[in-house]
């Protein structure tokens, strides 16, 4: 990572953010064009990516498991976020940084795992990139287990089980950060399906069929497994009808 992408200066949020998205972007010019251009995309287009940042959803030196990784952008991100904050280039008003995370990626489709480990395969923090299905593979104890856009792949059944065995794996006081489609809104939500099956298909992958709950019931269905639970619009920005579930262990 060049000394030129992440200033020492005192920056502030809007400064940082653009800091940081080109220092995670950088590492994937060598996975190619597909993998660069994809990064940059979602991390300056996607809200949930700086805004777990600015509500410190990640704490520092945390164990984080990222279900359904792709090519690991959360990874690159976090390992951007070292190299600022060695350099004191974190915004005062932001929470702490989460700085020295350990990191686990478990992602089922190989082409993601390949331009994950072409990408960052070599960065210092060693994030670990698992092929896999997430409702079958080793989940390794964790602080935050991150779930963004992919538990709908599998039915109501599975999506309960894949949380059961994500609550189990977190350690006392854990939590999970969960992004689902709220089917209740009924036109966010078919947008948000037409553009995941486009990306998806747009990524080289076969588009499974999906199993949306209403708000209500994904809630209802982490409150019953222990968690607290705190929703968080994210969809600024966007025609969506995306939450964010913030679920603590109780």
């Amino acid at each position: 990572m060049t000394t030129s992408l992440l200033s020492s200066a005192p920056m502030d949020g809007d400064a940082a953010w653009q800091a940081l998205h080109r220092a995670a972007c950088e590492p994937y010019r060598s996975a190619g064009r597909f993998a660069w251009h994809f990064a940059r995309g979602k991390l300056g287009h996607d809200p949930v990516f700086r805004g777990l940042l600015e509500r410190g959803d990640l704490p520092p030196r945390a164990r984080v498991l990222d279900i359904g990784c792709g090519q690991g952008l959360l990874a690159s991100l976090l390992a951007a976020i070292d190299a600022a904050h060695a350099r004191g280039a974190w915004p005062a008003t932001w929470p702490a940084a989460p700085a020295g995370a350990r990191y686990t990626g478990i992602e089922l489709m190989p082409r993601d795992v390949a331009r994950a480990q072409a990408a960052l395969g070599r960065l210092p923090t060693a994030p670990r990139f698992v092929c896999g299905d997430m409702c079958s593979a080793d989940l390794p104890a964790s602080d935050v287990a991150v779930i963004l856009d992919v538990l709908h792949y599998v039915d109501h059944a599975a999506q309960q089980a894949v949380l059961e065995r994500v609550r189990d794996a977190l350690l006392p006081h854990g939590r999970l950060l969960l992004r689902v489609g709220d089917a209740s809104s009924r036109r966010g939500f078919a947008v948000s399906q037409w553009v995941d099956r486009v990306v998806t298909m747009v990524r080289g992958h076969r588009m499974p069929p999906t199993w949306g709950r209403p708000l209500s019931e994904w809630t209802a269905l982490l409150q019953r497994l222990g968690f607290s639970v705190q929703p968080v619009p994210m969809s600024q920005g966007t025609p969506f009808a995306n939450v964010l579930l913030a679920g603590d262990l109780r």
